[in-house]
């Protein structure tokens, strides 16, 4: 390239370079108005009886059987509930606004795990006003009852104080002559809720009742996710645990359409996951629940189940349970809530390779204590267990390297007849035991362990907010400033100076233009992912430079040691 030329490419990619950065400023950047609690209104007009959507579809089972009124819709109240009128619950974890009128959690804010970046407002993960609907119901159905139960309690705020480890949260009512206590229990540093229905039957008939759990949620789009509009998106959706599956995924689509069919199993749970952050209500697991989709009245997506219904005598009491998590999807944590539960940290159809390496970068972590040198280190444990297959690919580029002469007096030699210069290069090849296709072996071996890294880096919600060092101060999100995208394309740029020219002049040109396609699609990648590239770059150019060097003095020596005799 002459000095013109390099003169006018120079400012050209520096030009590029800022159009990029200044459209990822406008347009690259999800955002999404989290309103704060004060906006939070409960919509539940109900003109007809089951407009509110906590409905049950009908059993297959006999015995979750319900009557034809407890089968029927639960109604909801009348009007509008406005902020005024909520309970407010305050724990370490958790920033909650509980409905009375059917004891509803219609916001739920996580004081640890922030909106951006630079905030200091919490992430809202349910909420329901004009930009987002998304709560998590409970009813109870109960003989004899058509409608929501307005609840009371003793006070209209609840704090889980620096002394104490629980703290419960009762609201109260009657119901034809059965005394209703809806009882949440709250643990310190938990994202667990424990919610129980506590019955006793005052009344001179038998009464049934049954715990029905739902998680609504309109189509909006995910708040946690973030990225440019090349990067790959989470699952925005419903999933189910049952006995015929451990994990089934229902996206909107699939609600709408009535794809998932209502299914009996024991123990189970159901989940809307999203980027990062899910809700889940789990039931009792030792009973049989119902597990069902539909739409409700104000066009949401409900995912729910509803457990056994239950007898109770004159004077007999009971309790319905279940419980509700509301958090990041941290394996750890799931995983003792309930069977299958850490599945929804989705890390896609290579799970068993994205498990692993979790496991691995987490032990790391422990020890050191940055994410970002731990992504470091993972990369050279990667590339130590999958060196002997790269050392294999890398003696073959070298030998290719080094019979370039060779192989370029043939395509000279036979230049005008394709079929005899292949012909004569597959001799060649055979005679010098040198495999054509070994240079495409790394990236071969590497793309699955590239991908599942992919989901894994991008699913795993420890790596939200999480610190690099310098400029890099999120390794979820993209490098604001592009520099580690193009530091990994130079480095692409080197290792193919290392390898030898393709003898096909198209498939040349390909090659030279990988660099660049790989900067363009890195430019939206998690920083995470794209420091773990080019680690996994930087080390293979210093085991592919150590061995092609032993090679050619290898080919030196032997030259040398003819000469002599």
């Amino acid at each position: 390239m002459d000095v013109k030329r390099l003169l006018l490419v120079i400012p050209l990619a520096v030009l590029a370079y800022l159009l990029v950065i200044q459209w990822n400023a406008d347009y690259g950047q999800n955002s999404v108005e989290q309103r704060a609690p004060e906006s939070v209104t409960q919509d539940t007009s109900d003109s007809d009886a089951g407009s509110e959507g906590l409905s049950v579809p009908a059993s297959n089972n006999s015995g979750n059987n319900a009557s034809s009124q407890e089968a029927a819709d639960m109604p909801g109240a009348d009007g509008q509930t406005d902020a005024s009128g909520l309970i407010e619950v305050r724990t370490d974890t958790l920033d909650l606004r509980i409905d009375p009128r059917g004891g509803d959690v219609v916001y739920a804010a996580l004081p640890k795990h922030h909106e951006s970046l630079n905030s200091d407002q919490p992430f809202v993960l349910l909420s329901d006003n004009n930009v987002r609907s998304y709560v998590a119901k409970s009813g109870l159905q109960l003989k004899d009852h058509d409608g929501r139960i307005d609840f009371s309690s003793a006070q209209t705020q609840y704090s889980l104080g620096d002394d104490q480890d629980s703290l419960s949260v009762d609201l109260k009512a009657e119901v034809n002559g059965v005394d209703v206590i809806k009882r949440f229990t709250f643990d310190r540093d938990s994202y667990a809720v424990n919610v129980e229905y506590r019955l006793d039957n005052q009344s001179e008939t038998p009464v049934s009742a049954r715990f029905v759990g739902q998680l609504a949620r309109d189509n909006s789009a995910d708040p946690s996710q973030g990225g440019g509009p090349m990067s790959m998106k989470s699952f925005l959706g419903a999933t189910f645990s049952t006995q015929e599956s451990n994990y089934e995924k229902i996206d909107f689509d699939d609600i709408r359409e009535g794809d998932f069919k209502n299914v009996e199993s024991e123990g189970g749970w159901v989940a809307m996951i999203q980027h990062y952050f899910t809700s889940a209500w789990v039931p009792v697991q030792e009973q049989e629940n119902l597990y069902y989709a539909n739409i409700d009245s104000r066009d949401r997506n409900v995912a729910a189940f509803a457990g056994p219904s239950q007898q109770l005598a004159p004077g007999e009491e009971t309790t319905l349970a279940a419980t509700l998590y509301m958090g990041p999807k941290i394996q750890d944590r799931l995983e003792t809530i309930a069977p299958h539960l850490e599945l929804t940290v989705d890390f896609g159809w290579l799970w068993f390779i994205a498990n692993p390496l979790f496991w691995l970068l987490a032990k790391i972590h422990s020890l050191i204590g940055n994410w970002g040198w731990s992504i470091v280190l993972l990369t050279v444990v990667v590339k130590l267990v999958l060196f002997p297959l790269s050392a294999k690919a890398y003696k073959s580029m070298a030998k290719m390297r080094k019979m370039g002469p060779e192989m370029k007096r043939i395509k000279e030699q036979y230049g005008d007849d394709r079929q005899k210069m292949s012909q004569e290069m597959m001799k060649f090849y055979q005679k010098e035991k040198i495999n054509p296709l070994g240079g495409c072996l790394p990236i071969v071996v590497q793309m699955p362990v590239f991908i599942a890294l992919y989901w894994m880096l991008l699913e795993s919600v420890e790596l939200r907010h999480a610190p690099f060092m310098l400029w890099i101060q999120d390794l979820s999100a993209q490098d604001p400033y592009f520099i580690l995208p193009i530091i990994m394309g130079a480095s692409m740029f080197v290792q193919q100076l290392l390898n030898p020219t393709p003898p096909d002049p198209m498939q040349a040109k390909i090659m030279k233009m990988l660099p660049v396609v790989f900067t363009f699609f890195f430019l939206w990648f998690p920083a995470g992912l794209v420091i773990y590239w080019i680690c996994n770059n930087v080390i293979s150019i210093l085991q592919q430079w150590v061995i092609t060097r032993k090679i050619e003095n290898d080919g030196d020596t032997e030259k040398a040691s003819k000469a002599k005799s």
